[in-house]
């Protein structure tokens, strides 16, 4: 393991960091109301954790034979999320803490995120973890999302750090293969706990999830020689 020195912490944002998921749902729920479509569940929806907004409604429209074309339909639900992100977005507790750790240890951190530029913004600046995560990548700024290793790629570009010293903390799989294809080592917190046997790329697997997460445990693994 590097010490802390060589050390770069980078977050995937919705499902670990902050339960964002629910506002997801919901956002992408009102959209396809909207579009005559009144029946989308939370089953259905967590089946497609993990994947980027506009990957969700390009599935979405093809599933539900939709008419406008997939930018319109991320526009609008982007601007459903926006109200609800700035509304209110749950931190998870020790997450923050573990933010707040790396911080007064002067590691370097970053989110890389299959959100919209703008909604990671929203978050950032509502929870107050802007104070700590100044630098953040969205998917849409890359040439391809997760599992592709591109927004992982491009944060370590931004912290000035090897993608070797780099840690990612991912909730989904698409997010831990990606964290693999950029040569970065993995803690896996699964969002969907049941899928924990699928992270099989991670480095150090979290199996029951934000439960099992604290913030010491998790910083020792870090720097442990």
């Amino acid at each position: 393991m590097s010490g802390p020195g060589s050390l770069a912490v980078i977050f995937d944002l919705d499902g670990t960091l902050v339960d964002s998921e629910p506002n997801y749902y919901e956002a992408t729920r009102q959209t396809l109301a909207a579009h005559g479509v009144a029946d989308y569940t939370w089953a259905e929806h967590e089946k497609l954790v993990g994947i980027s907004t506009l990957e969700t409604l390009g599935l979405l429209r093809e599933r539900h034979g939709l008419r406008p074309p997939v930018a319109e339909l991320l526009a609008e639900t982007n601007r459903f999320y926006l109200e609800l992100a700035r509304a209110g977005t749950r931190v998870y507790p020790e997450m923050r803490r573990f933010v707040e750790l790396l911080a007064a240890a002067g590691v370097p951190s970053a989110v890389a995120s299959g959100s919209s530029p703008e909604a990671i913004e929203a978050v950032l600046a509502g929870t107050g973890l802007d104070a700590c995560l100044r630098t953040f990548v969205s998917a849409d700024e890359v040439a391809r999302g997760k599992p592709a290793p591109d927004v992982f790629l491009e944060a370590a570009r931004r912290l000035g750090a090897a993608p070797a010293d780099c840690v990612v903390l991912e909730d989904a799989t698409p997010g831990a293969a990606a964290a693999h294809a950029a040569g970065m080592r993995c803690v896996a917190i699964p969002y969907v706990t049941t899928q924990a046997d699928r992270f099989t790329t991670a480095d150090l697997v979290l199996r029951g999830g934000q439960a099992e997460f604290t913030a010491d445990a998790v910083y020792e693994w870090l720097t442990a020689p």
